[in-house]
């Protein structure tokens, strides 16, 4: 089994920046790509950013181009997102996930999520 493990939500005024992790634990094969999604209360999962893995391509939701970086170290299968120029609709529980799917950017492609982080942007 994979274990995601992020870390770096919290709390920022609106136009900060947040920077989120996740590392994935253990002797594992690489996914085919990992992403970020989020869910804010009674919504459903939204896809944020996806890297694949080995060409380290990313596709980024419209509602966060210009201001979210997703990257990744290989070596350490872990991903990362810069969150700049945050606004209070980007407030929501932020995941990570691997997915073996080409598919990255629906949630259900996923194989293995993350147990989430708390992002709240304050206005």
């Amino acid at each position: 089994q994979v274990q995601l493990v992020e870390s770096g939500g919290g709390l920022v005024q609106a136009g900060g920046s947040l920077r989120l992790s996740c590392a994935a634990s253990g002797r594992i094969f690489s996914p085919y790509a990992m992403g970020w999604f989020r869910q804010a209360p009674g919504k459903e999962r939204e896809f944020v950013a996806g890297i694949s893995w080995s060409a380290g391509s990313t596709y980024y939701a419209d509602s966060v181009k210009g201001r979210f970086t997703i990257s990744r170290d290989n070596a350490k299968n872990t991903v990362y997102l810069q969150m700049n120029n945050l606004k209070p609709e980007d407030t929501a529980v932020y995941y990570c996930g691997w997915t073996y799917s080409g598919s990255y950017y629906y949630a259900g492609e996923y194989k293995y999520w993350g147990q989430g982080t708390q992002v709240t942007v304050s206005s």
